[in-house]
């Protein structure tokens, strides 16, 4: 009973707790709006709409769910191409990660290994990577569109279906990515234990075998660490590409809404991005830990 009552206790209670915290010292610092009746210099009467408290122009909760309600009650409506469900946003998002992600681990696995095999390639490319790695996805996007300028895939009705924004989205996605899963994978690979490589020399094994049998299972939990925080920047380039180039999803809602003033629906976008990497990051680590128990 202690034991269940303790579980209870860490997974529901205290995150209640923490979010009743948040949420009260939300209200607290939001702004509050008072409505006045006043007459005008003509005698007619005018309502006056004012706001004030520590932060005039934020929202507060009760505010932020009426003005959002439309896009969580219909979470798949699709009512233009900016104006749509926040589920349907999400996917659009997802999808664009996805594609990004992918690009990443195929690109970066073999780097890894490369970088945690051979002494000279990490001393050839490693001060590179340095380099690269801290730039910013919004200095990779515009070398993105400029790269991929001029490319067009036309569907069958002759419209485009993938553009130079849509390559600079994935070239940005990917290149930002990667870098964990190329570090966490040298680092594994590097950790393999020398007794491990030993044995596969003496039972002659192929390279191919000894990188199927020894290498891979045995860098396999330093991958996963990178590929979780692989996903982790790759949802968070996404928003920022999305803002800049204006295309549906989370990050283009989030920046046609600032555009418009809308606060409430910032807010609402800002819980969106939490919630879905907070999901992603949970997911990640249970395929992690179905690996590590295999």
């Amino acid at each position: 009973m202690k034991f269940f009552h303790s579980l209870k206790l860490d997974i529901l209670l205290l995150p209640l707790v923490g979010i009743l915290l948040c949420l009260g010292g939300w209200a607290i610092i939001a702004g509050k709006s008072t409505t006045t009746q006043t007459v005008d210099d003509w005698g007619d009467p005018v309502t006056k709409v004012e706001r004030h408290g520590i932060s005039k122009n934020l929202p507060s909760p009760s505010e932020t769910w009426t003005a959002s309600k439309p896009y969580i009650a219909e979470p798949l409506a699709k009512r233009g191409e900016l104006d749509q469900g926040i589920l349907r946003f999400a996917w659009l998002s997802l999808k664009l990660v996805a594609q990004g992600y992918f690009i990443a681990l195929l690109i970066g696995t073999p780097i890894g290994f490369l970088l945690g095999l051979s002494k000279n390639f990490t001393k050839a490319f490693d001060p590179i990577i340095q380099i690269l790695r801290p730039v910013s996805p919004l200095a990779w996007l515009p070398l993105g569109m400029v790269l991929f300028s001029g490319l067009k895939v036309m569907d069958a009705s002759g419209r485009v279906s993938f553009g130079t924004s849509d390559a600079a989205a994935l070239f940005t996605i990917a290149i930002c990515a990667m870098w964990p899963t190329v570090l966490n994978t040298a680092v594994g690979v590097r950790a393999v234990p020398q007794d491990y490589l030993n044995v596969a020399k003496v039972l002659k094994l192929s390279k191919t075998k000894t990188l199927f049998k020894v290498l891979i299972p045995s860098a396999l939990p330093y991958m996963f660490t990178g590929f979780r925080l692989s996903l982790g920047i790759a949802w968070l380039v996404i928003v920022a590409v999305e803002m800049l180039i204006g295309k549906p999803g989370v990050g283009g809602f989030l920046w046609q809404q600032y555009n418009a003033n809308s606060f409430a629906h910032i807010i609402l976008s800002i819980l969106t991005i939490g919630v879905i990497g907070y999901v992603l990051d949970r997911m990640m680590s249970l395929v992690e830990g179905r690996f590590r128990t295999a």
